[in-house]
């Protein structure tokens, strides 16, 4: 009886499914840009997204330009943008930039206002750029929260919100807020964002792309140093007037400031008459006149308000020393309001 011998199947040839590659979904920004609104600081916002595509091969963003009543938008600089819609058509999960710049309060409506306030209870991420933070703060979306705004109107903005973390940073990412102080700034918070998503390499080459070579941080302060403004490098005169910086609404006898640096009156009155031109009290009369000037400028405190804030404590004194300072009184300086636009 002849044998059978038992065989086993042959082994499957069938190969593990190669593993597919991670689908990236673009992140969508809206691009919420408010009347006269800063150009160069919209730009440093929008480039990178473009760029970051470019460099990565494939679509990292989206992004959409909108307007409170989907018209066309005048910047600071009188060129007219044209927008893709008004806020009604809104990526479900876009981050939201408002784009500032002169004037933000006028320009920030009680439709913007209801607006923001219903996209922050839908979770969507809200930033500012430029003075662009002053609608979110108005909106109360920056209540106990870090924030920065152009240092121009630091000032203003710090009367206006006093609940708010104001630092003087170049940019600010906190959670689901992001506000950056204008101008390059708004480079420097979106390669930041792009770097943290896509890694370092490809904000890296934005940046060259870009023709920037260093890219600052939250850490980074938005003004030159004291020695860098002035163009004087004494370190005791720099320390002279970062106390007169800080000390605006309560100011500090030339006595005291130089006792401050170990010097005598008379060698601080020299010092500054050496490189500045002028005497130390003069030198603290502008930052002062300067502060009174932006607060006459961007908030809405009385004129006799904004001299006690700015260290006046005669309005008449007060009136008399911008008279002379700016060739107009600080009410006409009111009702003028600037048209000048921070870069």
């Amino acid at each position: 009886m002849a044998s059978s011998t038992k065989t086993n199947p042959p082994p499957s040839r069938v190969q593990p499914a190669a593993a597919q590659p991670a689908i990236t979904i673009p992140r969508h920004f809206a691009f919420l840009l408010l009347d006269r609104f800063t150009l160069i600081a919209f730009s440093a916002a929008i480039e990178p997204l473009r760029l970051a595509n470019r460099v990565a091969g494939t679509t990292l963003y989206t992004w959409q330009l909108i307007s409170d009543t989907g018209q066309p938008v005048i910047c600071s600089n009188g060129t007219q943008v044209t927008v893709h819609s008004g806020m009604e058509n809104l990526h479900k999960e876009a981050t939201v930039i408002v784009c500032g710049g002169v004037d933000a309060k006028r320009a920030t409506t009680p439709n913007i206002l209801a607006w923001l306030r219903k996209r922050a209870r839908y979770g969507n991420i809200i930033g500012g750029i430029c003075t662009g933070g002053w609608a979110l703060a108005k909106a109360g979306l920056l209540d106990n929260r870090r924030a920065t705004i152009h240092w121009e109107n630091h000032t203003g903005f710090a009367e206006d919100f006093p609940e708010i973390d104001l630092t003087k940073s170049v940019f600010v990412i906190d959670g689901t807020r992001v506000t950056s102080a204008g101008g390059m700034a708004s480079l420097d918070m979106m390669l930041t964002m792009i770097a943290n998503e896509h890694g370092s390499p490809v904000a890296n080459s934005v940046a060259d792309q870009l023709i920037y070579s260093s890219i600052r941080t939250n850490r980074d302060t938005q003004r030159l140093s004291i020695p860098a403004r002035i163009g004087v490098r004494h370190p005791k005169l720099a320390r002279v007037i970062e106390i007169m910086e800080s000390h605006i609404e309560d100011p500090i006898s030339p006595a005291d400031l130089a006792e401050e640096v170990d010097m005598s009156t008379r060698q601080l009155e020299r010092l500054f008459r050496r490189y500045l031109n002028r005497s130390p009290k003069r030198y603290y009369t502008e930052l002062r006149l300067e502060r009174a000037r932006n607060l006459l400028m961007q908030t809405d405190m009385s004129v006799i308000n904004v001299a006690l804030a700015s260290g006046f404590t005669s309005p008449s004194h007060f009136s008399k020393c911008y008279r002379a300072h700016y060739n107009t009184t600080p009410y006409r300086e009111r009702g003028a309001r600037s048209s000048d636009s921070p870069q």
